[in-house]
């Protein structure tokens, strides 16, 4: 559903929180954030500052779910490892947590404004290879934001601060925002699969030369269409984040090929679509094109050769 909640875990700064059943304590120093599953707190522990989400029942065991597939994808840093979960009472409530890595960093959004849109292109590689990944540990992320992205490092690296979103393939939806979410444009279903996250991804993008965002006129992607068109920062690969806004790919492999292929020097202003007729066309071309270049070397160097034997007879000769 969409994130319009009120925060209904609301935990004063210094409180002590002591798991029930491990007794490791956590001290809370600041709120970082709430959502429709509970409220996140920076907290300091004793390994050290943290993230903590006082949360229900409920939404705790599946968001640990979706931590610990996180875990198991290899080569992806894009969620946060799961440190600890247990229960917290308090006046005879008792409150379910979870405790994990806490990523610090500025938000996506802060790091392109003071670093430039140049950096768009990069990061977003650096997404589409982490979605892969998740994708192919059978999630869907859902609920893709620059809110919920922090870029750590150096080396750069992109982060995320929020799974609540994070769904099973083949299931709705559960928690989206609507400027990101394809069901809101009419460019798709709120079904959880690979497609969604690259239009939320393409949005991104968007967002980031449109910080103000624009509204919605019509349930049509044609207006997000002629919104990349316009903007030159996004020009080099417009027509990568158009065909993610048509649902023209099928995996975040596929799109970050063409992204690649859109930021390399060779093809910086849009990404070739050619059919397989054409690529033969332009392989036998280039070997072609080789040939030839083979052939008027070794004329080079044989006259190169014919002059210097002439200019020797010559000095002889005299």
């Amino acid at each position: 559903m969409m994130n319009t909640s009120k925060n209904l875990y609301s935990i004063p700064r210094g409180t002590v929180i002591r798991g029930k059943w491990h007794n490791h304590t956590y001290i809370i120093e600041r709120e970082l954030g709430y959502g429709a599953t509970g409220t996140v707190y920076l907290v300091k522990g004793q390994q050290g500052s943290a993230a903590l989400k006082v949360s229900s029942q409920l939404s705790i065991t599946s968001e640990m779910n979706v931590l610990k597939a996180f875990d198991k994808v290899q080569g992806s840093s894009l969620g946060p490892s799961l440190l600890d979960t247990d229960d917290w009472q308090d006046r005879g409530q008792l409150f379910s947590f979870y405790v994990m890595e806490y990523i610090h960093g500025p938000t996506l959004s802060t790091f392109i404004q003071s670093r430039g849109p140049s950096w768009i292109g990069v990061l977003m590689l650096q997404l589409l290879e982490n979605l892969q990944a998740l994708h192919n540990e059978g999630w869907v992320f859902g609920d893709i934001k620059p809110d919920n992205l922090i870029v750590t490092g150096t080396p750069f690296s992109l982060r995320c601060i929020d799974v609540g979103g994070t769904t099973k393939q083949g299931r709705a939806i559960k928690e989206y925002t609507e400027f990101f979410d394809r069901g809101y444009w009419g460019a798709g279903s709120r079904k959880a699969e690979p497609s969604y996250d690259l239009f939320a991804a393409a949005m991104v993008a968007v967002s980031l030369v449109y910080p103000k965002r624009f509204a919605r006129k019509e349930r049509d992607p044609e207006q997000l269409v002629k919104m990349i068109r316009q903007s030159k920062e996004l020009e080099p690969y417009a027509g990568v984040l158009i065909k993610a806004i048509k649902g023209k790919y099928h995996s975040a492999l596929d799109m970050r090929k063409e992204m690649l292929t859109a930021l390399s020097p060779v093809s910086p202003k849009r990404v070739p679509v050619r059919s397989d007729k054409e690529a033969v066309k332009g392989r036998a071309a280039s070997k072609q094109r080789k040939r030839k270049q083979k052939h008027l070397e070794t004329a080079v160097i044989i006259l190169s050769v014919l002059v210097c034997y002439m200019v020797y007879v010559f000095i002889e000769l005299l």
